[in-house]
């Protein structure tokens, strides 16, 4: 009997099949794509409307997309090394005959048969991936997709030969080429292992009705609907590009030509990355990447070039907003490079799910994906017309992504809840068979937490399960939330430094005014906050860490953009300052997600740590922008400089783009190491009961005293000392303290854990009433040192109290759930109490944050109204006075709540020896 086992092919037969495949590939696209090219020119010969121009350059997508099914099979059928030239003659000979067509009909008979090219995907796909065991398809397919790389081919060399020789030369020049290439295959290619096994065997191929049966499956539809975007938005971008760049910046053929071969570049040579990320992370984790960064870019993409007339007291202001060329190019290849490792993320999948049946499931996925290369510039010309705005296909994409998103987050949910019932899983669901060592590696880990993205069991406060699992864990996801947070606050407070400054490049605005800037974000990063302190719960910690980290790159790009042109209005830097809040939001998530992970005794220092760090950001920022702002440090992708009034340059736009690349690691790096805790899931309903807790709005009351002077002494220093002291280069000297007050939080959270929160915390406003009148003696006194030295020591005892206030939290719930749910266990009881801690932590942050508004503003309006500080000042003195009188009564008296506890009275609630559920709910 014939053997039916595969002999295992050498190294250098795998190279040959992969570099042939590619080759031949990206040949099949260059000629799959020509009319992206050549289209322009027959458009403008036949005089054809934006709809029929579409349809021309997408009948060739059409073709390529529905042959791609019956080509991938009859490759698993027939082997790649016979379909593979087949498929390219047929192409280049229908390319040829486009070169005598002369009508629009005629054209549309050849770009059917050119078509046939881009079904030259599903062979390749199913011929490459027999050579390459499991574990390494991802990286093969990848590679073999950079064939992708035809299209920037065409768009780079076709203008060129074009202008020389006529359009007619590329089409018989591309056919020739193709031809050749078809040749070469057949004669150097050899048989698949696969096949060369079946036919030594002498077992026939699976019928074609075998081959289709996986189609019926949901998850294959799943796959192309991401593939009509990764692929599908690729091919149709790369078609009207040439277009889109001509009509909106005014270059010609040959500059469009080119610009759009960067977008075509980026999204195919990066496809050979995507595909060792996904063997490496998981192509869902890819996907996740893929569609998070594609809606941020889609956003900015999608916003008009727009003319503004605002009706003002004095006569109408108007202003325009637009993307710039350098910049479009910019945002289309970052777009381009997350497309491409989506590319190769959705193909890692199939031969993983469905080893038996590449080329359908393949060449379905490839058909669908190819079908939006059709469709979607149809859509664009239609959307075009129907609107007349440029920018409306980008419109289409973002709605798209956002659909594919939701049907993937929730499919995932799905699947994880599964999951998480079974005894055992890998990593990574879709490489069960690839990880096999990794799996066997953590199975202790496995079976304590289920999961390494979602933990169904998690134990901090068992020593054993800290000690072993817990500890590392908690760590990783605190050191990935520190930069996250740390970033936000940098963008949240950045107003601060950028409002000193724009007086000095023809902004001529009012002291009010420029305090109003400096206080606005502080009020829409509060209010963010209420929302964000519930949102861990609901989706989860790491994607929403990732979403957040990532919404930071919209006030980034916006301040880069506005301060350029000083004949921005007012009203558009309001709206910017606003944004600037998706910065403070971010606190009130994060320090609830990073509560979730940490035993009691340790919340404290953890948290200390995550915010203590997390609110260096202000002061790195406050250090760091004076000093970007005097470079060109992007050079001519950063803009021009402004000339201040003193003659200097400034390039003022730095202050917003220079976190843009700090922001993006930091997405990536969250998404890709952070977990999530399946006992912290929980509704808002749920969480809503904190709002009958009056102790969550005394909590609030005392945060703000403490945050709330932190992050509001930040936003308002900088302003409030140069007007004071004019005479003095404040900048050089404010971020100090921040930077003490961030330093003192992340330092001295021990404290609190050693001597109790609510003892420290009266210490901490008794201290804050005596910074608060020293503040006042240096101004009466006209002492620049004093002034700086008594705000650096509130900012010390600020970060002190900001530890003290959250370490109370968690003690006063785990006495008051008790008291007021008697009906639950033991274990129950625990439970809601870290639950409802976490959902205060974040309660207690967003109305603290209101501080950021409150002391600027209160600032600006003691200025305007008497000139001095002062009554803003008394008016702080006594607030502290409250909150130490409140503290002392509630909390630190005999008979106060956490008196007998913080003394060593009576012993701290701690988890029941018996729980073997998650705790840190």
């Amino acid at each position: 009997m014939a053997s039916t086992a595969q002999v295992q092919p050498t190294r250098s037969q795998q190279n040959g099949a992969l570099t042939l495949s590619t080759v031949a590939f990206t040949v099949c696209f260059a000629v799959w794509t020509i009319f992206a090219i050549v289209g322009i020119e027959i458009k403008r010969e036949l005089g054809l409307s934006e709809t029929q121009f579409g349809l021309l350059i997408g009948t060739p997508i059409l073709t390529g997309s529905l042959v791609r099914v019956f080509l991938g099979v009859w490759t698993d059928q027939f082997g790649g090394r016979i379909v593979f030239p087949l498929t390219m003659l047929a192409s280049a000979g229908a390319t040829f005959l486009l070169s005598h067509a002369a009508t629009y009909p005629l054209m549309l008979l050849a770009a059917l048969g050119m078509g046939v090219a881009g079904g030259g995907f599903s062979v390749g796909v199913a011929y490459v991936s027999k050579w390459y065991p499991p574990e390494k398809q991802g990286s093969a397919l990848g590679i073999f997709g950079m064939g992708n790389v035809g299209a920037a081919v065409t768009k780079f060399f076709a203008p060129w030969v074009m202008v020389a020789l006529g359009w007619q030369a590329v089409a018989q020049f591309w056919a020739a080429g193709l031809t050749a290439v078809a040749v070469l295959f057949f004669l150097f290619a050899k048989d698949d292992p696969a096949l060369a096994a079946r036919r030594r065997s002498g077992t026939p191929p699976r019928s074609f009705r075998e081959q289709l049966a996986p189609l019926k499956n949901e998850q294959i539809w799943r796959f192309s609907l991401y593939y009509f975007f990764v692929f599908g938005a690729f091919v149709a971008l790369a078609l009207w590009l040439p277009e889109y760049l001509m009509g909106v910046y005014g270059v010609d053929v040959k500059v469009a030509g080119m610009l759009a071969a960067a977008f075509s570049l980026s999204a195919s040579v990066f496809r050979a990355y995507g595909g060792m990320l996904s063997d490496r992370f998981g192509a869902r984790r890819v996907m996740y990447m893929t569609f998070g960064m594609s809606l941020v870019l889609l956003f900015m993409l999608s916003y008009p070039a727009t003319d503004y007339t605002v009706h003002g007291i004095h006569g109408d202001i108007r202003f325009s907003t637009s993307m710039g060329l350098v910049p479009f190019v910019v945002v289309i290849f970052i777009l381009g490079f997350f497309m491409s490792l989506g590319k190769a993320a959705v193909y890692k999948h199939i031969p993983v799910y469905y080893p038996d049946h590449v080329g359908s499931v393949g060449g379905l996925v490839g058909m669908i994906g190819g079908l939006g290369g059709f469709v979607l510039p149809i859509v664009f010309g239609a959307v075009s017309d129907l609107t007349g705005i440029w920018t409306s296909c980008f419109v289409v994409l973002f709605l798209l992504v956002a659909v594919a998103f939701i049907w993937m987050h929730t499919a995932v949910r799905q699947m994880e809840r599964e999951a998480a019932e079974a005894t055992t899983l890998p990593p990574f669901p879709e490489l069960a068979k690839v990880h096999a060592e990794r799996v066997k590696a953590q199975q202790a880990v496995h079976a304590a937490t289920g999961s390494p993205r979602v933990l169904k069991e998690w134990q901090p406060e068992d020593p054993g399960f800290w000690k072993e699992v817990g500890q590392k864990v908690a760590h990783r996801n605190l050191w990935l939330s520190v930069p996250a947070l740390l970033l936000a606050f940098a963008v949240w407070m950045v107003w601060s430094v950028v409002v000193a400054k724009l007086p000095l490049i023809g902004f001529n605005y009012t002291t009010d005014q420029l305090f109003w800037l400096a206080a606005l974000p502080g009020l829409s990063g509060a209010t963010f906050r209420i929302f964000y302190s519930f949102m861990v719960p609901i989706f989860g910690g790491r994607l929403w860490t990732t979403l957040s980290t990532a919404s930071l790159l919209i006030p980034a790009f916006g301040i880069g953009y506005a301060v350029q042109n000083p004949a921005t209005p007012y009203f558009i830097f309001l709206v910017l300052a606003l944004l600037c809040g998706f910065g403070g939001g971010n606190f009130a998530s994060s320090m609830a997600n990073i509560g979730f992970f940490f035993p009691k005794a340790q919340k404290g220092s953890a948290l200390a740590v995550n915010a203590g760090l997390g609110n260096l950001g202000v002061s790195v920022m406050q250090f760091g922008v004076p000093l970007v702002i005097t470079a060109g440090v992007f050079g001519a992708l950063g803009g021009t400089p402004q000339i201040a009034t003193d003659g200097s340059q400034l390039w003022l736009q730095n202050a917003g783009f220079i976190w843009v690349p700090f922001i993006i690691a930091s997405t990536i790096l969250a998404w890709l190491g952070m977990n999530d805790i399946a006992d912290a899931k929980a509704s808002f309903a749920e969480q809503a009961v904190i709002f009958q807790r009056k102790h969550n709005w005394l909590m609030s009351w005392l945060y703000t005293g403490t945050f709330g002077s932190f992050i509001g002494f930040s936003a308002g220093l900088p302003l409030l000392a140069k007007h004071q002291f004019p005479d003095i280069d404040v900048l050089k000297f404010v971020f100090l303290g921040p930077l003490v007050g961030a330093i003192s939080r992340a330092a001295t959270g021990w404290i609190s854990d050693r001597w109790g929160g609510a003892r420290v915390t009266l210490w901490v406003f008794l201290l804050m009433m005596a910074g608060v009148v020293g503040v006042i003696y240096a101004l009466e006194a006209e002492s620049w040192w004093g002034f700086l030295g008594m705000f650096v020591f509130m900012f010390a005892v600020t970060g002190v109290g900001n530890a003290s206030t959250f370490q109370m939290i968690p003690n006063i719930m785990r006495l008051e759930v008790p008291r007021l749910m008697p009906h639950l266990s033991a274990a129950d009881q625990l439970r809601q109490a870290e639950k409802e801690s976490a959902a205060i932590v974040g309660f207690t942050s967003a109305i603290a944050a209101y501080g950021a508004f409150f002391i600027p503003k209160s600032f600006g309006s003691s200025i305007s109204a008497t000139g001095s500080p002062l009554a803003a000042l008394i008016g702080f003195l006594l607030f502290y006075a409250s909150c130490a009188a409140l503290t002392w009564f509630v909390y630190t008296r005999r008979g106060g709540l956490l008196y007998d506890i913080e003394r060593g009275r009576v012993p701290a609630p701690v988890a029941p020896s018996t729980l073997t559920q998650g705790v840190s709910a």
